[in-house]
């Protein structure tokens, strides 16, 4: 769901101010295979806007992302691939 908000260039940044992306970063380590997937792409959209990533980036959301790129899930690669690239 927060990556379809996130679509939204607003509220890129007022999820982020809402604090989404610690718990979001959490996810990459502690959630389903669909979840880090999920949490990828939604990291990605956030990405975009200039602020984030370094919030993104802070939060410690490089090291899981890297790892994402060994997953037997091509999706959950080129997700992971998509948001390194977008920091």
């Amino acid at each position: 769901a927060l990556g379809n908000l996130a679509c939204n260039d607003k509220n890129k940044v007022t999820i982020a101010e809402a604090g989404a992306i610690p718990p979001l970063v959490n996810m990459l380590t502690c959630g389903t295979a669909v979840a880090k997937e999920n949490t990828a792409g939604a990291l990605l959209s956030l990405a975009v806007h200039v602020k984030n990533r370094v919030t993104i980036a802070e939060a410690g959301a490089i090291p899981p992302l890297v790892n994402l790129l060994t997953s037997r899930a091509a999706i959950a690669k080129k997700k992971g691939a998509a948001a390194l690239w977008s920091l």
